[in-house]
């Protein structure tokens, strides 16, 4: 399926964030193409669940953080219990050491 960029139209490669013609961000309903949801290892503030959701999917991770804080104090817990069964069932981004090649190289 081709992707076009919406601002100026120009023809965009599969899986492009930003158009490279404008700058514009490519608005995508699909994760990226080999995007898993996955814990990230850097950026986390807790346990990584709010930013490998907002990664995978292509949200802003400070909407998805507010919005569990948010969901936290309104729901009685419900969505902080929903958060420690992610902490748990979300695997951890692998380990990269130094001088390894990512598998597929």
């Amino acid at each position: 399926m081709a992707l076009y960029c919406h601002r100026c139209g120009t023809a965009l490669p599969s899986g492009a964030r930003f158009c490279s013609n404008c700058g514009s961000v490519v608005a995508s309903a699909a994760p990226a193409q080999g995007r898993h949801l996955v814990r990230p290892r850097a950026g986390r503030q807790i346990a990584g669940v709010c930013l490998g959701l907002a990664q995978a999917y292509g949200w802003d991770v400070a909407l998805v953080r507010v919005l569990t804080v948010v969901g936290c104090l309104f729901t009685g817990g419900l969505v902080g219990v929903a958060y420690l069964a992610a902490w748990v069932g979300i695997p951890e981004e692998p380990l990269v050491t130094p001088g390894a090649y990512p598998p597929g190289v």
